[in-house]
């Protein structure tokens, strides 16, 4: 079965330990809900560097950087995006890229 890259964009820093505790309790029950299709529940992502093609490097990742990565399973990538509009990070003003990461 094809996989596919959810990118999350954006999604913002809790403010306080609760609501961190409330958007954590969110998204494990959206993974939850996803059950097996989830390879790998990812990680978030720390500082970023962009480098150019004439190798200068610039800080941040460019105009909207990836803040996080989940690698899911699903039958085409429609299915894969119907998948992803269920997630927490919307909420926080988030978007989310989904990509086919193809066999090589």
């Amino acid at each position: 079965m094809p996989k596919y890259l959810f990118g999350y964009h954006g999604g913002g820093t809790p403010e306080t330990p609760e609501e961190g505790e409330r958007i954590m309790a969110a998204g494990n029950k959206w993974f939850e809900g996803l059950g097996p299709a989830v390879v790998d529940i990812g990680n978030p992502i720390g500082m970023s560097r962009t480098i150019n093609g004439n190798g200068s490097v610039s800080d941040g990742g460019g105009v909207n950087p990836v803040t996080g990565y989940s690698l899911v399973e699903a039958s085409d990538l429609d299915a894969a995006v119907a998948m992803a509009k269920g997630c927490p990070i919307f909420e926080n003003g988030g978007s989310i890229q989904v990509g086919e990461a193809l066999e090589m």
